[in-house]
């Protein structure tokens, strides 16, 4: 909605529903499904028999949170702090949010000017421990620079820890990065965020299902999880206890068909113990932003291949490096055990001796050959010998 426009009445009865129904409320989700926002409002409003689903007690609640609620408020508070209020079907909605069904948000508050539904196209959660180790922190932020340097918007909780070092890791690469909060956009929480959050908002987009002014709850922090999940191409989890609530991300993402990664820690670790139990089902391992977006990305976005360093004896032809592993490693063996090692004849290990002793590999020692001292180095060691 434009600073400028009057809100007409759908608009009204959907910021209305986010004073009223707690986010997540697939109960509240299919009575407007079936009847209509309008209609859901106006029940609630001037009461009458419970709608089917909850018990007296629960309507009773909900009927007395209508009589609180104040829409026209909530959106000039809204707009006083430079938010906005983003509904399903409108131009701005990310359409991968309706794959949550009747868990759908009623909708969103956002703060910040990009437009959430084309920076939701591709995006991908960097979610966490809030007590992460120094480990965790440098993996998340490493991560979150790689995807924004490839093009790619991280999207995060705002919270300590791992949410913290993505945020800051993509904003450091000069990036864009989203927080999704657990309560209204405008206050931003944690408090030890406020810089972080309000700067989130300059460069990027804070988001939220709650109307202004909201607190957090525990279950707030989880339903929010499921937002992260379904905005996102893929979620990726970097340290995770097997309490964590980041994991309920990572399972959302799953239920909902996302890519779902983890980023192994050392075994001996718990904050890594809940990462690992996703590795062990159907969760992808990751090491940096290039393998990230070799599973979220278009075709043809592929990560490089992982390999040893090239040795010099690599570069070797076969027979060599045949006739090489043929001596033995601490005394002189003549041409013919060489050979017989090598399963070549006499003549061809003889050339091939030749050859390594031009490369600085063996000496002659009489009618034995044996391996140079640097040769025996480098065999360890991976070095040249010369």
């Amino acid at each position: 909605m434009n600073g400028d426009d009057e809100p007409d009445d759908e608009l009204l009865d959907r910021v209305f529903l986010t004073r009223v129904i707690e986010p997540g409320d697939e109960v509240g989700g299919r009575w407007v499904r079936e009847w209509g926002v309008r209609e859901v409002a106006r029940r609630l409003r001037r009461g009458g028999p419970a709608l089917p689903g909850v018990s007296e007690t629960r309507w009773a609640g909900l009927r007395a949170r209508a009589g609180r609620a104040e829409p026209c408020r909530d959106l000039a508070v809204a707009q006083e702090t430079g938010v906005r209020f983003v509904g399903p079907g409108t131009a701005e909605w990310p359409g991968q949010l309706d794959d949550l069904g009747d868990a759908r948000p009623l909708g969103l508050w956002v703060r910040g000017r990009p437009s959430l539904r084309m920076w939701a196209l591709r995006s991908v959660a960097v979610v966490g421990a809030r007590a992460c180790t120094e480990y965790g922190a440098h993996m998340a932020a490493g991560l979150a620079a790689g995807l924004a340097e490839r093009g790619w918007v991280v999207v995060s909780g705002g919270a300590y820890g791992v949410d913290g070092a993505a945020h800051r890791g993509a904003l450091g690469a000069g990036g864009a990065t989203v927080a999704v909060l657990a309560c209204g956009v405008d206050r931003p929480y944690p408090r030890g965020h406020t810089a972080l959050i309000t700067r989130i908002a300059d460069q990027g987009l804070v988001v939220g299902e709650l109307p202004p002014g909201d607190h957090p709850t525990p279950s707030r922090f989880i339903l929010r999880n499921r937002v992260i999940a379904a905005v996102t191409r893929g979620t990726v989890v970097v340290e995770a206890a097997h309490r964590s609530g980041s994991l309920v991300t990572a399972r959302a993402a799953q239920r909902l068909g996302r890519h779902t990664m983890g980023v192994p820690g050392p075994v001996t670790s718990g904050q890594s113990a809940g990462v690992h139990e996703l590795l062990r089902g159907d969760a992808v391992l990751v090491t940096d932003a290039a393998e990230v977006v070799e599973l979220v990305g278009d075709m043809g976005e592929l990560a490089p291949d992982r390999r040893g360093p090239v040795l010099p004896r690599d570069l070797l032809e076969p027979r060599a490096r045949q006739v090489l592993a043929a001596l033995p490693a601490r005394r002189a063996a003549a041409a013919r055990e060489i050979a017989h090692g090598a399963h070549t004849t006499q003549d061809d290990a003889i050339a091939r001796l030749y050859e390594l002793r031009a490369l600085g590999y063996v000496e002659r020692h009489g009618d034995g050959w044996k391996l140079t001292r640097q040769a025996m180095i480098s065999v360890r060691s991976g070095r040249h010998p010369c």
